[in-house]
């Protein structure tokens, strides 16, 4: 009875750990309250897409095996110092086998040290930032090109189209928003512009008469806001109130949302900006997708509208993780961090292969112009819908 009863408990304890194993486990920490919700929000719906597929289709295939996929998100609240408790938990107590970042570059770049501390493979989906990459870690891979080819080519069309010669740039304090807004005024002075005006405010910030006030003052052709969507309908409409209408006016990254377009209505005509993706493109690709076009199909059909370059990025980190375990041939770590070392990714968001420092290096994103109420593609001329028109809306 004794050895029945043995053999019955070895069994068990057997198919639970072959279910195990053919489990991959993905942890996800996410803003979805707080400030930077809308962005936590998207980036779930992305994951949640590739998601779909994914198991769909029988799981990510490893050598023989195929594995099933899960997701495992907790809300960090747009807290940095709870993404990073998160990053921790969902290592130690719920053994994830890999991470996807939490949203933006300053909470990547905190969580960043908890994976790698614990030589789990990292994969960001929103930072951009050089300082995110500049830490020599061997698990931290970002899909995002550096902050610098978003503004160089803005840059180039601005001077390009008319008698542009003094910038002001007023920038969200926080880590991407402020870096990409030195990189404006490294391109900005690069090309013989004066930069008359550069500001930071606060994080939460609701009133930004007092900073506009003093931008205004300075009378620039080119005004650049960095900062994330509510921040920028807030900044769009108040400029407005101010009478502040430059030649140029360049917002990263809120108008390449719909929801921002819709918020400052006529405001958005004319505004720039620019992402690393939109519907508008069409990679083919290897991944479970196949295509951008098929892509976005599918988003379509899941949630109703067409996908922003947040959503998307959702679902790419996903498709670059999955193509990394079946070229490895297991969930392995080791295995599976050497093939993302490789790159050569064919995915339907762009092409990604990685720089020694863990940042995307594969792709230029593209400039995009709100014309007519639309977001149109400005460069590179291999994707455009049109062509950059200078003026922004009154």
């Amino acid at each position: 009875m004794f050895k029945t009863l043995l053999a019955a408990a070895l069994t068990a304890a057997f198919a639970t750990s072959s279910l195990a194993q053919d489990t991959l486990v993905i942890g996800a920490p996410l803003p979805l309250t707080g400030a930077l919700a809308p962005e936590g929000a998207k980036l779930r719906q992305g994951y949640e897409v590739w998601l779909d597929k994914v198991n769909a289709a029988g799981g990510v295939k490893a050598g023989d095996a195929r594995l099933k996929v899960e997701i495992k998100f907790y809300d960090y609240q747009s807290n940095t110092p709870k993404a990073v408790q998160i990053a921790e938990k969902l290592i130690t107590d719920d053994k994830v086998d890999f991470l996807f970042s939490p949203f933006g570059s300053g909470a990547t770049k905190a969580a960043s040290a908890v994976a790698e501390k614990n030589g789990v493979p990292l994969i960001a989906s929103s930072a951009s930032s050089a300082e995110v990459f500049d830490q020599g870690y061997a698990n931290l891979f970002g899909i995002y090109t550096d902050n610098s080819t978003l503004s160089e080519p803005i840059a180039d069309l601005v001077v390009k189209a008319g008698d542009v010669k003094r910038v002001a740039i007023l920038s969200r304090n926080d880590l991407y928003p402020l870096s990409l807004a030195n990189e404006f005024e490294k391109s900005a002075k690069k090309r013989g512009l004066d930069v008359v005006y550069f500001e930071k405010y606060a994080i939460g910030t609701l009133d930004h008469a007092s900073a506009l006030t003093q931008l205004r003052a300075a009378n620039p052709d080119w005004v650049v806001v960095t900062g994330y969507i509510n921040d920028l309908i807030l900044l769009r409409k108040q400029a407005a109130d101010l009478k502040i209408a430059p030649k140029a006016f360049t917002g990263i990254n809120g108008p390449a949302y719909p929801e921002w377009i819709k918020a400052a209505g006529p405001l958005a005509e004319g505004v720039t900006t620019s992402s690393w993706f939109h519907p508008v493109l069409n990679y083919a690709s290897k991944d479970v997708f196949g295509s951008t076009k098929v892509f976005v199909a599918d988003f379509k059909a899941k949630h109703g509208v067409e996908p922003d370059f947040t959503q998307a990025s959702g679902a790419a980190v996903g498709v670059v993780l999955q193509l990394a375990v079946e070229r490895a041939g297991s969930k392995d770590r080791d295995a599976v961090r050497a093939e993302l070392k490789k790159g050569g990714f064919e995915t339907f968001f762009a092409p990604i292969s990685f720089a020694p420092s863990g940042i995307a290096n594969s792709y230029v994103p593209p400039v995009y112009q709100i014309q007519n109420g639309k977001v149109e593609v400005v460069f590179p001329a291999g994707v455009a819908t049109s062509t950059y028109k200078p003026g922004v809306g009154g």
